[in-house]
């Protein structure tokens, strides 16, 4: 028995330390080493101040602003530290209820538009923490956000369509737009 046991035990302690410790601080060190913005957060600042992260949602809900999906985060919206879904299904009367219950919002926020509400405006997504809409859910608020700001509407189309990333090396992903990053250039149009 002491014959295994000795093995088995120094086998155990190796590999606690190669996969519990080394390895964590290779792949952390390499992490900061080679991706220093990404491995710090992608945290956004302006003017020496921190406004947040451009990985994670940011809640916004005056009218002046874009909208982020919502957040099926608890006990409040964006919090990292609750990343989940709603997990409701499709079926699930909950869920139907939210949505409209969102459809509501956005069109008394902006009682003109008679659009189709993207899905992204009305539907969290699966971690709750999606910091970016698709470029048709912020053209359906331009119109709200430029009225309310007394911009021209074609000069927050064109910080959308500057604000609009591409797919991952063109191939990866749909286009979309970081909330955060939109409503702050919008903020430096003042």
């Amino acid at each position: 028995m002491k014959t295994l046991l000795r093995p088995a035990l120094t086998l155990f302690a190796a590999l606690s330390v190669l996969t519990g410790l080394l390895y964590p601080l290779a792949v952390t060190g390499a992490g900061q080493a080679l991706f220093p913005r990404q491995a710090a957060g992608s945290l956004v600042e302006r003017d020496g101040k921190l406004v947040g992260s451009a990985l994670i949602g940011q809640n916004f809900s005056s009218p002046r602003y874009f909208w982020g999906r919502p957040s099926a985060t608890a006990p409040t919206a964006n919090n990292a530290t609750a990343s989940s879904g709603s997990n409701l299904g499709p079926l699930n009367p909950a869920l139907s209820d939210a949505v409209k219950g969102r459809i509501a919002a956005l069109r008394a926020a902006d009682p003109g538009n008679t659009a189709p509400v993207p899905a992204d405006l009305v539907t969290a997504s699966a971690s709750g923490l999606d910091p970016h809409i698709t470029p048709a859910a912020a053209r359906y608020q331009a119109a709200r956000v430029a009225r309310e700001r007394g911009l021209p509407l074609d000069a927050v189309n064109g910080l959308i369509e500057a604000s609009t990333e591409g797919r991952d090396w063109r191939l990866f992903g749909e286009p979309r737009v970081n909330v955060l990053e939109l409503n702050l250039a919008l903020d430096q149009r003042r």
